[in-house]
């Protein structure tokens, strides 16, 4: 039996690292490597870094952070996977299969996948033909309106029509290894996860789910993997204001007796 993962997730603008709320509201924590580094000496089980940024601006105008001021993406994955003592999936302005070969030949182990999608669902086919369905990671933005949760496509800030259900079906049809799970009405808002819908995806699915968006404490992560079938719990804001972070969250989860591996921290 696999045990389940607790993932962190590490939003990037232009740069800087950034803390989300309803995927419109972002705050600066800081340059995109200190945070992985905490995080590794944490001993999570993996790491979900996305690029945000809507343009190719990296340019942070610093150096006195005893950080290289770096100038393309591939650059921060490249420094990121220095850091980094798990698996890492890297997301964002893929749009080619050239754009995986370069994310995975600077360190990262798999990718996530969005707007193209949308725009292209057979590139899901394409992708995991090449590199093998474990490697592609299919991230779906879910909103709830009047009581149906429905694709959000975020570079339009729109809802579509789409069923978020039948969309994580088809994705799973088309050789998606893994899918990205994540509310956006819940996101940065503390609330705890959708659990009623999490349940309903991770059952019908055959494929790992990894559930997002709303956690607000330890419980809410035990709440997930103990009533649903998610392989996974992901978040972002609740990991960057207490130290031991991912620790303590999996030390909360093995004493809940839930199936994680045994907390521990890393001497870097």
């Amino acid at each position: 039996m696999v045990k389940k993962r607790l993932i962190p997730v590490l939003l990037l603008k232009n740069g800087w690292l950034v803390q989300s709320k309803g995927f419109k509201e972002y705050k600066n924590l800081g340059n995109p490597t200190t945070a992985v580094k905490r995080l590794s000496e944490w001993a999570a089980d993996e790491l979900i870094y996305l690029d945000i940024s809507t343009d190719d601006v990296y340019d942070i105008k610093r150096e006195d952070q005893g950080y290289p001021n770096r100038k393309n993406l591939l650059e921060i994955i490249s420094d990121v996977s220095n850091y980094a003592f798990m698996p890492i999936t890297i997301g964002g302005k893929i749009r080619k299969i050239e754009n995986i070969n370069q994310y995975l030949e600077n360190g990262a182990d798999k990718v996530c996948v969005n707007q193209i999608t949308r725009t292209n669902p057979s590139f899901v086919k394409e992708s995991s033909n090449e590199f093998g369905s474990q490697c592609i990671v299919v991230s779906i933005d879910v909103r709830l309106v009047d009581g149906v949760h429905r694709l959000f496509a975020h570079e339009e800030n729109k809802t579509l029509e789409d069923k978020a259900l039948d969309w994580a079906l088809k994705m799973q049809d088309l050789g998606a290894g893994e899918i990205f799970l994540n509310s956006v009405d819940r996101d940065g808002m503390q609330t705890g996860y959708d659990i009623e819908f999490i349940s309903k995806v991770s059952d019908t699915l055959d494929i790992p789910i990894i559930a997002s968006g709303g956690a607000g404490d330890w419980d809410d992560f035990s709440n997930v993997l103990s009533n649903t079938s998610a392989k996974a719990v992901a978040a972002a804001n609740i990991f960057h204001y207490k130290d031991q972070s991912v620790y303590l969250a999996k030390k909360h989860l093995f004493e809940k007796n839930i199936y994680v591996r045994e907390p521990f921290l890393i001497d870097i």
